[in-house]
C-alpha cells in the first residue's frame, strides 16, 4: 500500500472538501487529543485501580486471587459496553453528525467515572457496591464505544490526504496521555502512609475527572463539522440505517477488522494493566516501581505513536501495522524470559521493546479502519469494528493471563498466547488489506458514473 492509499474511501479532493487550514487543523488535533485523554484516563483509572486495590474493596469475601479476577472482570463488563455505544454513538455520528457525538460521549464518561469515585464499599452496603461498580463501569464502556471512532474520524476527514497517517495518530496519543496521567495520579496515592490509600485515596483519580472533563468540553465545542460528512449529507447519501447498511456492504471488513486488534489487545496488557499484577505478586517488584514502568513505557508511546503514523504516509499503513505485529511476536517470549529473572533493569528493557510493536500497530489503526469503511458509514463501522474486537482480543485478556499462570504456573503461556493473537491478526490485517483495495479500486472505476460521489 502506497502513502497515497492512507485517504479514506469517499475522499474526492473536492473543492468541496478542502481540508482544514493549518490553524483550524490543529484544533481539531486538540480535540481529538484531549477529548480522548479525557476518556482513557478515566476508562483506565479503574483498570489501574482493579490491579491494585479494588479486589479487597469490593470483593473482600474471595481469595485474593480470586478477588482480582473479579475486579478484572470490570474491564470485561467495560468492554462489552462499547460495542453498545458503537451501535448508538455509530448511527447518530452517521446520521446528525461527528462533533455532537463526541461532545456526549465526554459528558456521559465524565459522569460515570465521577460516580465511581463516590461508591461506597462493600463493607458499608454490601453487594450492591460491586453491582453498582459494574453498572458504572459497563456505562464506561458504552460511552468510549463511541467516543474512538468519531475522535479518529473528526481529524482523519479534516486532513489532506498525504499527512491523515500521522494525523489520525493523535487521537491514539489520547490513550498514551490518559494512562501516563492515570499511573501519575496512583504514584503518590499508593506511597500514602497507613489504610490512607484503601480509604479514601483510591477514589481522588475518579473524582478529579470532572475537571479533566470541563477542559475537554471547552475545546470539544470550539470545533466544526467535518467537510466529508458534510458534503455527503448534502448530497442526500446519509445511511437511514447505518448498523444495517454497514452489515449488509462491509462484514468482511468488520469481521477482519475486529480481529486485527487482537495483538494490540495482547501486548497493552501485558505492558499496563496486567504488568502491575504479575510484577508484584509474581515477580516481586512494589508498586511504585511497576507503575513507573508502566509510566516509562507510555511516555514513549507518546513519540511512538505519531511516529508510526508518519511511517505510515510514507509507507503504506498496511506494512507498518505489519511490522508492528511481526515485532510483537518475535519479542513475546524473549520478553518474558527478561521479566521472570526480577532484575529491574532487565523489565525495563522488555516492556520498552514491547511498546515499540504496540506503537506501531495501535499508531495506524485508526486509518486501518477508516479508509475500510466508505464515509456514509464510516462512523458506525469503525466503532463497531473496534468494539467486537475489543471484546475477542482485550474484554478478558488479564483475566486469562491470570488463569494461563494459575494453570500452567509459567510466563511461557502467556507469551505463547501473544503469539497466538499475533498469527490472528497477520492473517486478519493481510485480508482486510484486500479488501479495501478491492473497494477502493471499485469506487474509482464507479466515481465517473456517479458524479464524484463516493
Amino acid at each position: 500500500m502506497t502513502s497515497a492509499s492512507t485517504a479514506p474511501r469517499g475522499s474526492t479532493g473536492s473543492p468541496e472538501t478542502t481540508p482544514a487550514a493549518s490553524s483550524q487543523i490543529r484544533t481539531i488535533v486538540a480535540s481529538s487529543v484531549v477529548g480522548t485523554t479525557v476518556e482513557w484516563f478515566d476508562f483506565f483509572a479503574y483498570s489501574t485501580a482493579a490491579a491494585l486495590i479494588l479486589n479487597s474493596l469490593f470483593f473482600p469475601d474471595y481469595d485474593p486471587l480470586v478477588g482480582t479476577i473479579l475486579a478484572f472482570g470490570g474491564i470485561a463488563v467495560g468492554y462489552f459496553g462499547r460495542p453498545l455505544g458503537s451501535i448508538v454513538f455509530g448511527h447518530f455520528g452517521d446520521r446528525i453528525g461527528r462533533k455532537r457525538m463526541l461532545v456526549l460521549s465526554l459528558v456521559v464518561m465524565g459522569v460515570a467515572t465521577f460516580l465511581i469515585g463516590l461508591l461506597p464499599t462493600y463493607a458499608a452496603i454490601g453487594i450492591a457496591a460491586p453491582v453498582l461498580l459494574m453498572v458504572l463501569r459497563f456505562v464506561q464502556g458504552f460511552a468510549l464505544g463511541g467516543e474512538w471512532g468519531g475522535a479518529v474520524l473528526l481529524v482523519v476527514e479534516h486532513a489532506e490526504p498525504r499527512r491523515r497517517a500521522f494525523l489520525g495518530s493523535f487521537p491514539q496519543v489520547g490513550l498514551a496521555l490518559g494512562l501516563t496521567l492515570s499511573t501519575l495520579v496512583f504514584l503518590p496515592l499508593v506511597a500514602l502512609p497507613g489504610d490512607a490509600f484503601a480509604t479514601w485515596g483510591w477514589r481522588v483519580p475518579f473524582l478529579i475527572s470532572a475537571v479533566l472533563v470541563l477542559v475537554g468540553l471547552f475545546i470539544r465545542l470550539r470545533i466544526t463539522e467535518t467537510p466529508e460528512f458534510e458534503k455527503m449529507r448534502e448530497a442526500g447519501r446519509a445511511a437511514r440505517v447505518p448498523l444495517w447498511d454497514t452489515l449488509k456492504t462491509h462484514p468482511g471488513q468488520v469481521i477482519f477488522a475486529a480481529l486485527s486488534f487482537a495483538v494490540i489487545g495482547a501486548v497493552f496488557y501485558m505492558l499496563f494493566t496486567f504488568s502491575l499484577t504479575y510484577g508484584t505478586q509474581f515477580v516481586g517488584h512494589s508498586q511504585p516501581q511497576m507503575l513507573t514502568i508502566a509510566t516509562v513505557c507510555s511516555v514513549l508511546a507518546l513519540v511512538g505513536l505519531p511516529l508510526a503514523g508518519r511511517l505510515a504516509d510514507r509507507f503504506g499503513v498496511a506494512k507498518v501495522f505489519g511490522a508492528g505485529t511481526v515485532i510483537s511476536v518475535v519479542l513475546a517470549f524473549p520478553a518474558f524470559w527478561l521479566i521472570d529473572t526480577g532484575s529491574l533493569a532487565a523489565a525495563y528493557v522488555a516492556y520498552l521493546a514491547m511498546t515499540i510493536g504496540f506503537c506501531a500497530t495501535y499508531g495506524t489503526l485508526g486509518v486501518l479502519y477508516a479508509q475500510a469503511f466508505d464515509v456514509r458509514i464510516r462512523y458506525t463501522g469503525m466503532s463497531l469494528a473496534l468494539g467486537i474486537g475489543t471484546i475477542a482480543g482485550s474484554a478478558f485478556v488479564p483475566i486469562i493471563y491470570l488463569e494461563l499462570l494459575d494453570v500452567f504456573g509459567g510466563s511461557w503461556a502467556i507469551a505463547l498466547y501473544m503469539v497466538v493473537a499475533g498469527a490472528v491478526t497477520l492473517v486478519s490485517v493481510t485480508v482486510l488489506h484486500r479488501l479495501t483495495r478491492r473497494a477502493a479500486a471499485r469506487d474509482a472505476a464507479h466515481a465517473p458514473t456517479e458524479g464524484n460521489t463516493r
